[in-house]
């Protein structure tokens, strides 16, 4: 018997038994979704972060108070850089193009009966430049300002809808704390980062928020949450990394271990895409354990075949089938399954994909070779556990299994 009469004896065969060919290619569509749209979302989820970790700035270094450890674990992060730092970065520094310190608190917003409360920044005029942030209506924070400590304030899109909703916020008054602010420009949106929305911030010269938010008299009064710097270049960044140590280990009077932390932006994304790529590896195997457990289901039901077709394998034994014969066709009825199961998984994973994609802010991305890699692996899991059922429907006794009729 050659192989295409064996392929129409199988397909014959799992038509016959609609109900139960449809549960058997349930379990193998389950696992293929399941791996397409596990790594398709993996794979979404490192590309959204890269592009947010670009989108805080080109060049950019943070410094931040603390070891990274010591942040890590404690509540209150210490408070070890103060404004007079990130005005030395920004002089003394030459591989340095822009210098944004920034203070950050978390407030009740209010104007007229409507509040919300978000983050309030405190930044100078460098913070657009620095962070690549632009204006959308209005204008930003002025070094005149900062020497005023004037009670203006930008807001982000998302709160400006927030708490004006169709007015023109430009001119108006909002109230942090006791605090009155003119509202003086409007941000560009800019998105979510790492679960943030940007779009929801304010920000106040660093000064105001110093002195009328924080309070003149508090012993904290112009520590830093963080500095952001702008190196003049790609080139320069390793420079500067180098620079800002040992400008703060001097001004800090620091002989054991720094009370700081300079972190460059594509240290940070190597760390997250790395944490990434582990979560991809670790969806990949949950999806591919579903993949097995549908090739173990392949299994049971060829066997539970191989039972109930006793007496039909005896009969074609009878009349000259072999063993080959045999074993090529029930391979051929799991493989049939297990592609078939695939190919339905495929699609399920595809138009998830599409799905999730057009609802929210993640671009699961389907990669081709992902896709013929699930499918190729469904087949080759029905090759492998169908097997054992072929080879114990091949190695039936001809008189035996009569006898079972």
């Amino acid at each position: 018997m050659n192989i295409l009469e064996s392929l129409k004896m199988a397909s014959a065969t799992l038509i016959a038994h609609k109900l139960r060919s449809s549960l058997t290619i349930t379990g193998i569509t389950i696992g293929s979704a399941s791996v397409i749209l596990m790594i398709g979302i993996g794979q979404g989820a490192k590309q959204l972060t890269t592009e947010q970790f670009k989108s805080l700035g080109p060049n950019v270094l943070f410094v931040s108070p603390g070891i990274e450890n010591e942040r890590q674990t404690t509540l209150n992060p210490p408070k070890t850089l103060v404004l007079a730092d990130a005005e030395a970065i920004a002089e003394q520094v030459p591989t340095v193009a822009a210098v944004a310190p920034q203070i950050n608190l978390r407030e009740l917003i209010t104007y007229r009966g409507r509040n919300t409360k978000q983050l309030v920044l405190g930044v100078t005029p460098e913070f657009l430049e620095v962070r690549n942030y632009q204006i959308a209506q209005g204008r930003f924070i002025k070094d005149i300002d900062l020497k005023r400590n004037t009670s203006v304030v930008v807001l982000g899109s998302d709160l400006a809808k927030q708490l004006f909703a169709e007015q023109t916020p430009l001119g108006k008054e909002i109230q942090i704390r006791n605090l009155r602010l003119e509202v003086i420009g409007i941000m560009e949106p800019k998105g979510t980062f790492l679960g943030t929305n940007q779009d929801e911030t304010a920000y106040l010269p660093i000064t105001t928020l110093k002195l009328k938010l924080r309070g003149q008299n508090s012993p904290y009064g112009t520590s830093l949450t963080y500095i952001s710097v702008s190196a003049k270049n790609q080139n320069s960044i390793r420079a500067a990394k180098f620079q800002i140590e040992n400008l703060l280990r001097l001004r800090h009077k620091i002989t054991g271990e720094d009370d700081f932390t300079v972190q460059t932006q594509q240290a940070i994304l190597q760390t997250v895409n790395l944490v990434t790529t582990g979560l991809i590896v670790m969806l990949a195997l949950i999806a591919g354990i579903s993949l097995l457990v549908g090739g173990i289901g392949v299994m049971n039901i060829m066997l539970v075949s191989v039972t109930e077709r006793t007496p039909e394998i005896g009969l074609r034994k009878a009349i000259g089938a072999t063993e080959k014969d045999i074993l090529i066709q029930f391979l051929i009825e799991s493989i049939i399954l297990s592609t078939a199961g695939g190919l339905l998984g495929a699609f399920i994973g595809i138009s998830g994909g599409f799905l999730i994609t057009s609802l929210s802010t993640l671009s699961v991305i389907l990669s081709p070779w992902i896709i013929a890699l699930a499918v190729g692996t469904s087949g080759g899991i029905g090759l492998f556990f169908g097997v054992v059922p072929a080879k114990q429907a091949a190695k039936l006794e001809p008189i035996v299994a009569l006898k079972k009729t």
